[in-house]
């Protein structure tokens, strides 16, 4: 409990402020002492002058006229005074001329003592001293300090010219007046002075740090201690915890802060408990993407397979159907041409009719072809642009039939892929001639290109009749048409399907309605790795 109570701040900062109190007012109250006893002792060292030049004035007149008994009786009168220790005159000598304390009358002086030697050990006259030199500062057997002052006796003309004891005019001092002064009522106003100091700064030491300790506590304690409070509450788990606090100061603005966060931390545990509680929709869903993607998968082992069979049987059948075509295209022209064309008509349909299936089996054979990739792929890095204008050539007459515009709604900025050109071409125009085909009231066809990450996005938006949401599903798989059945194979998007998979792309239908369809192609503009 001590520890953690000296770890408070608010304790840090009261115990520092209670500190720097202590220390500026003891500064503070050693120079006031200094000075009120420098001054102290000044008005002391004054009053002892004071005193010391009325007894000149006073014994100056029974001096000249040498009544010694006078000037002991003024002496004596004088050092009844309180406060005044010893009166003493000295002649020129050295000699107690007359003292307040009468076994030392007569008796010589040491000269070289602390009382003697500022006058006769100093360069300076005795006129000419300091009043510092004129003073000093003893303790007496009591224990009690003793202000000594000493004040020159100077040889004026009334001295030199009295009968009594005349004096040489040469002489400028006669002696000196020793006066001693106790300064034991100025050591017990300055010991009081210092005691009522003290103690009004202990108690000015207490007033401080008890309101600052209380500001601190208001201002600063309850604010932190919010705030801490706010924080193990967060720290705990309750994110929906809010600091009250309306100051505007920096502590203030710190709970501001910690309220946002706390609110961007709530928003972000519910956005994870929501994302948590819809998991298992979440796994669903990709479990529903890896089945489509796994029946595309299955879709294209099927197509590989399919297209091994497919080589074999259009090889198989190529051969007998290009003859049966080209007997019935002989026999045909034979017929004709003999003179008994009448006869042979219905024989010649037959024959037209032979002729018309076998070119439909060559074609489906020729699909088969295709679809089975039995010619050899040449990859290399091509135009888009390029090849999307051959294409557009080849079918322009379809469009022109038709009555269908073809719009580029792209730039000419160069489009290069990796890939096989002539089989690209191949898959764009089975799919600009299934847009045509589902067109029946012209309109147009719109080509749309686009860059997403690394790879080129081709769009071909046509307004046809659209795609069934039973047919959805087996767009791509080969033999299945939407037509008649006897205007198509089944095999044109499926071979679509097989070249775009086989440059590492991605075919699918974006969009579909009766309004339309939109095919959507995207095609690695990198070389991949099989």
């Amino acid at each position: 409990m001590k520890t953690k109570l000296q770890n408070r701040l608010s304790v840090r900062l009261i115990i520092s402020i209670s500190l720097i109190m202590f220390f500026i007012l003891s500064a503070y109250t050693f120079f006031v002492v200094k000075k009120l006893d420098s001054y102290l002792t000044q008005t002391r060292f004054e009053s002892a002058y004071n005193i010391s030049d009325i007894i000149k004035k006073s014994t100056r007149y029974s001096m000249l006229l040498n009544r010694r008994e006078d000037v002991h009786q003024i002496i004596n009168t004088v050092r009844s005074e309180i406060g005044v220790e010893e009166i003493r005159i000295y002649n020129k000598f050295g000699t107690i001329s007359y003292s307040t304390h009468p076994p030392e009358i007569n008796k010589q002086v040491d000269l070289t003592s602390k009382a003697c030697i500022g006058c006769h050990n100093s360069e300076v006259p005795l006129e000419s001293l300091t009043n510092q030199k004129k003073i000093r500062i003893y303790k007496n057997a009591k224990n009690q300090r003793i202000l000594g002052l000493i004040n020159p006796i100077r040889n004026e003309p009334d001295c030199s010219n009295a009968e009594c004891h005349a004096h040489s005019s040469d002489v400028q001092i006669l002696g000196v007046l020793d006066v001693e002064v106790s300064l034991d009522k100025l050591d017990e106003i300055i010991q009081s002075s210092k005691e009522d100091i003290i103690s009004a700064s202990v108690v000015l030491v207490v007033f401080i740090s008890f309101f600052t300790g209380l500001f601190i506590t208001v201002l600063v304690n309850k604010p932190l201690k919010k705030i801490k409070d706010g924080i193990e509450e967060v720290g705990n788990g309750n994110l929906n915890y809010r600091i009250e606090m309306n100051s505007s100061n920096e502590l203030g603005q710190v709970a501001k802060r910690f309220n946002e966060m706390s609110n961007k931390l709530s928003d972000a545990y519910e956005e994870i408990k929501t994302w948590t509680e819809t998991l298992n929709e979440k796994v669903n869903e990709k479990t529903k993407e890896l089945k489509n993607i796994y029946n595309q998968v299955y879709q294209i082992e099927k197509l590989a397979s399919l297209g091994k069979l497919s080589a074999t049987v259009a090889h198989e059948l190529n051969n007998p159907l290009a003859g049966i075509l080209t007997l019935s295209k002989l026999i045909a022209k034979k017929l004709r041409n003999s003179q008994k064309e009448k006869e042979f008509k219905e024989l010649i349909e037959y024959l037209d009719l032979i002729s018309n299936e076998s070119l439909r089996c060559g074609q489906i054979v020729k699909d088969l072809l295709i679809f089975s990739h039995a010619e050899p792929n040449e990859f290399a890095n091509e135009n888009l642009l390029k090849i999307i204008d051959n294409s557009v050539t080849v079918i322009n007459h379809h469009l022109q039939i038709n009555g269908i515009t073809l719009i580029k709604d792209y730039s000419e900025e160069p489009r290069i892929i990796y890939c096989n050109a002539s089989k690209i071409q191949q898959a764009l125009m089975s799919l600009l001639i299934n847009s045509i085909e589902a067109m029946t009231n012209k309109g147009k066809i719109i080509m749309k290109l686009s860059q997403e990450d690394d790879n080129v996005v081709m769009r071909i938006i046509d307004e046809g009749t659209g795609i069934s949401d039973k047919d959805l599903p087996y767009i791509f798989e080969p033999f299945y048409s939407t037509k008649e059945s006897t205007s198509g194979t089944g095999l044109g998007l499926a071979v679509v399907y097989g070249i775009i998979t086989m440059h590492h792309g991605k075919v699918e239908i974006e969009h579909t309605s009766n309004q339309g369809t939109t095919f959507k192609l995207v095609f690695p503009q990198h070389k991949q790795n099989t």
